[in-house]
């Protein structure tokens, strides 16, 4: 397996296949490298370098007990593009991997990137506060955590065959392969990394970090997005950015990358070459 240590004794399992422009994947939570699948043949195919990692304490990186933070999820990307001495690359980031892309860029700088894409992203901020009257109680997210912690298997079981995919709409067909990869790989993960990652993708607030952000960046979200609601994230990460585009799909759930590979990777690739 391919790994890197940080500089705290965590060791980061990552995927690095071909040549050419590299693109980095950022994993959303509680899921790994493995979510990426379609897209890294898909790339990989049309001549770029893939990459992607699990995210510490998720897939197959080390169940360490603490620095499930955004700061710790961007140092460790930091360590990783260091490692592989990527230049020009650019960084896809899906969910909490959305927030992780931000936050490496704002807090390490822009010298290796290129590009960046937003897909379903946690940006700005997902809990409501005084100055986020948008966003979704705080209640929400205890209650995930206390499902966590009371069943995990069952709880990972619902959430993908559920809102995740929007597998709970009226005329959804549901795919029993998608909600067992989801299982499997959120179940490959340790529950400490995981418990605490919900407060890492719901409370941090990356408005500072996205004003920082001065490469071109592509927004992706569906307006039925029933993890991170489309209204309070999207449209305003698009905004806040220098240099955004905001791209709107409707109907799409919050797991269109995989739902929706297909079109996703056609607008990526579309974004990339111009």
């Amino acid at each position: 397996m391919s790994t890197i240590t940080t500089t705290d004794g965590t060791e980061i399992f990552y995927k690095d296949w071909g040549s050419g422009q590299p693109i980095v994947f950022s994993h959303g939570w509680p899921l790994s490298a493995d979510d990426w699948d379609t897209q890294l043949l898909f790339f990989l195919h049309h001549g770029y370098r893939v990459i992607a990692h699990d995210r510490r304490g998720h897939g197959r990186s080390t169940q360490t007990g603490d620095g499930h933070d955004m700061d710790h999820y961007a140092d460790d990307l930091a360590a990783l593009t260091a490692h592989l001495d990527l230049e020009n690359a650019v960084h896809v980031g899906h969910s909490t991997g959305g927030g992780e892309v931000v936050r490496y860029i704002a807090r390490h700088g822009e010298s290796r990137v290129a590009k960046a894409v937003l897909i379903s992203a946690v940006p700005p901020l997902m809990v409501q506060t005084d100055a986020n009257p948008g966003g979704l109680p705080k209640s929400v997210f205890d209650d995930l955590q206390a499902q966590l912690a009371a069943n995990r298997s069952e709880f990972y079981r619902s959430l993908a065959a559920g809102p995740f995919y929007g597998f709970n709409r009226s005329g959804a067909e549901p795919s029993e392969a998608i909600v067992e990869n989801w299982w499997r790989q959120g179940m490959m993960g340790g529950a400490k990394a995981h418990f605490d990652g919900i407060v890492a993708f719901s409370q941090t607030d990356f408005t500072e970090d996205l004003k920082q952000i001065t490469v071109p960046v592509l927004v992706m979200h569906g307006d039925d997005d029933q993890i991170v609601p489309y209204a309070d994230s999207g449209p305003l990460s698009a905004e806040l950015v220098q240099n955004g585009t905001l791209k709107t799909y409707a109907g799409f759930p919050h797991g269109m990358p995989t739902t929706q590979a297909e079109t996703i990777n056609a607008d990526v690739l579309t974004f990339l070459q111009s």
